[in-house]
């Protein structure tokens, strides 16, 4: 029997390699950042983990901007601590 490949991705902040359906994925989609729950959205998208320290960090710094290649503006940095897990 023939073992399924399952896509690996990693938290851009954290750098936590593991099942590319355990992270979430964000886009830049329209100009603005969006939740990309099904994984197929187009743009540009990074991924980030379920650990609410990582999004924290991604609101706050780079990491996230550099991986989408676009600045975050305000109203994405919002948008993230809205979404933070709890």
């Amino acid at each position: 029997m023939r073992i399924k490949h399952k896509p690996q991705r990693s938290c851009v902040v954290c750098r936590v390699k593991t099942d590319k359906r355990d992270l979430i994925r964000l886009v830049i989609a329209d100009g603005k950042l969006q939740m990309d729950l099904s994984g197929k959205m187009n743009g540009r998208g990074a991924y980030l983990c379920g650990n609410r320290d990582c999004w924290t960090v991604a609101s706050a710094q780079m990491q996230l901007a550099r991986a989408l290649r676009r600045e975050l503006s305000d109203g994405d940095r919002d948008y993230l601590r809205q979404m933070t897990p709890s």
